[in-house]
Order: C-alpha cells, then structure tokens, then sequence
C-alpha cells in the first residue's frame, strides 16, 4: 500500500475526484453517531474553559478591568508594540495548546466510523501520543502566520482584508491536522499537503465548508446553545473529505508502507 506521502504526490501530478453528495451524506451519517456526545463535551469544557480563561485573565489584568465590557473589544491597534507581540503571542500559545483537544473529536469521528466505543477520554487521545508535538508545531505555525498577518493589517487600519486572509488561511490549512493524525505526517510537511490537496479541489471543498458554516449559523440562531451540537458537523466533515480522498485512490498491494518526508 502506497505510503501518504507517495498519495499525494500522486494528487500532485494527477490530481483527484471528489463527488459532494457522497461525501456530505457520508459527513451526515457520521455526525449522528457522535452529535449529541460531542456536542455535550463541547458544553462542558466551554464553561470550564470560561471559568479558567476568566481567572486566568483576572489574575493578569485585575478583576477591575475584567468586569469592564469595553476590556473585551480592545483591538491590536489601541496596543503598544510590546502588547501587539504579547497578543499575537498568547494568541499562537493558547491555538496550539487547544488543538490536541479538537484533534479529539477527529478521534471521536474515527471511532465512530468503525463503530468503536468512544468516551470523554477519547478527547484527550493527542495530548498522550507521539502526534501532540506535531499538532502543536503545525498549530502554532498556522496561527503565528495567520495571527501575524491580521494583525498587522488590522493596525494598517485594514482589518477586513485581515480576516479574509485569515479565512483563507484557515481554509487551505484545513486537512494539516488530519494529515497528521492519520497520515502521520509532520507538521511542516502536513501544512504543505494540505495546501496541494485543496487546491486540487477548492471549488467542491469550498462547498463542503459553505455547508458547515450555515449549519453553524442556524446552531447560533437556536438559543445560541446549538452551535454546540452542529460544531461537531466540521469534524465529521473534515474525517469524510479526508478519507474520502484517500480511499479514492487506488492502493498497490505491492508498495511498501512506509512514510518519507516530501522533497
């Protein structure tokens, strides 16, 4: 069987077909299994994580200015320079440290698929294997890249081109941890895959996301609470566009099983 890396650079040069419907309705199918599970833990851990970060917060800056709405709407261009650098690094640190976590759900999905139990501790599958470093360096990468960007933008006063940088960022960088995770690519090498499989594809992935952004926006509508139980719609997508990429490509039984870093 022809290693991940081998795969893609088989993408590279010959590309791959991907059909919409098979590939949400295969999404669809898998987030039913994990929805109302996932969808809990999210629950969970976003009000501890609020409380922590609240602490954490007040500890830094003081309760005083914690309980002022407007601490929470200061932009990077109201900010010395020695601030900009601490935001934009707190920003990177706090990404990085977090991605492990929706890694998780990745897992939850994997398991799912195969009809494997799953349980909370599944969430913490990345933060106890050789990968975490891995996420964390891609993570990190991702966010000093994107972070750095929009913030310098959003000082130069142009903060929408800023987030339309950072969503295109996030776009085309969107299969690094799955590459990961699965593909047991490094960091450098999964951001780089990332980028040559979704350009091969960007219109039909591109709808893929669409979908998973309105599913958001009608979970937000909800009592704001159902955003919760549609987040985890991205991750079941993300699991079925990436195998459904790679098990469209046909495997020789004759080549090894190996992993090699892309030249």
């Amino acid at each position: 069987m022809k290693s991940t890396v081998e795969q893609i650079k088989d993408i590279q040069n010959h590309g791959y077909t991907l059909d919409f419907s098979n590939v949400f309705n295969n999404a669809f199918e898998n987030y039913k299994k994990i929805a109302l599970y996932a969808g809990l833990i999210l629950l969970v851990f976003s009000i501890l994580f609020g409380i922590v970060g609240s602490i954490v917060l007040a500890a830094i800056f003081g309760a005083e200015k914690l309980s002022n709405p407007a601490f929470f709407t200061i932009q990077p261009i109201h900010l010395s320079s020695l601030e900009v650098v601490y935001y934009v690094a707190g920003t990177v640190i706090f990404s990085a440290l977090l991605s492990p976590f929706s890694a998780g759900f990745l897992k939850m999905a994997y398991c799912a698929d195969r009809d494997e139990q799953f349980n909370v501790s599944t969430i913490f599958t990345y933060y106890k294997t050789s990968h975490f470093f891995q996420i964390f360096l891609a993570t990190a990468t991702i966010s000093l890249f994107s972070a750095s960007i929009s913030t310098f933008l959003e000082i130069q006063k142009l903060s929408n081109l800023g987030i339309l940088v950072s969503l295109i960022i996030s776009y085309f960088t969107f299969l690094t941890i799955p590459l990961i995770v699965f593909g047991n690519l490094k960091a450098i090498d999964a951001i780089k895959s990332s980028f040559i499989l979704i350009s091969k594809q960007p219109v039909v992935l591109m709808g893929l996301m669409i979908t998973i952004v309105i599913a958001l926006i009608v979970g937000f509508m909800a009592f704001f609470i159902g955003i919760l139980f549609t987040v985890p719609l991205s991750y079941s997508m993300t699991y079925a566009i990436y195998f459904a990429i790679f098990k469209n490509i046909k495997e020789d039984p004759i080549d090894s099983i190996g992993q090699s870093d892309l030249e």
